[in-house]
């Protein structure tokens, strides 16, 4: 009788942990942050970007964001090359447009390569690639020093695979896009 009331009082106990628990997990999953103590008025709210996602990122290096004008604003190059194709420039153009509209932001650009060749020389033309974007950029009236490159070479891939379509999608340039 002893072990069957302890059971019992286990049991309740238990449940009673487990069913505090799932609601301590629904409060945490279902609550959207707000603004922390000194953020700025009219700050821009975090939107954050599917892994694997394209497009500039707006934020600190840790963050991804993406204004929805920009969504699609990942410069793509062809196979060992830095050269921008020309169906790539309005991309660009757009990012110039919107780097005037908001002069207190500043970019990064980074470089990246398909897996095929070594980390050094995909490291290389992975700078190559972000320093041309830079390049139109500052071509298009944008000031040099918003303007700051990284290469990841081969080091971030978007798309895993091991096929001509993967590695078209990696042979890309991306934006992070933060404030001052």
């Amino acid at each position: 009788m002893k072990t069957r009331l302890m059971m019992k009082m286990l049991a309740l106990s238990l449940a009673a942990l487990v069913g505090g628990s799932m609601v301590g997990c629904k409060k945490k999953s279902s609550a959207i942050p707000g603004p922390g103590p000194g953020t700025e008025v009219g700050a821009v709210p975090a939107v954050p970007v599917e892994p694997g996602g394209l497009g500039p990122r707006i934020g600190s290096p840790g963050e991804r964001y993406q204004p929805p004008r920009l969504a699609a604003n990942t410069v793509h190059f062809a196979f060992d090359s830095a050269v921008i194709n020309p169906s790539e420039r309005p991309k660009l153009d757009d990012m110039a447009a919107y780097m005037r509209e908001n002069p207190g932001q500043i970019i990064t650009i980074e470089g990246h390569c398909d897996e095929r060749g070594t980390a050094e020389y995909n490291r290389a033309l992975g700078e190559r690639r972000a320093l041309a974007c830079r390049e139109y950029l500052i071509g298009a009236g944008i000031d040099g020093n918003k303007l700051q490159t990284i290469s990841y070479g081969k080091e971030r891939p978007v798309d895993p695979g091991h096929n001509e379509e993967a590695w078209a999608k990696n042979r890309r340039a991306e934006f992070i896009i933060t404030s001052r």
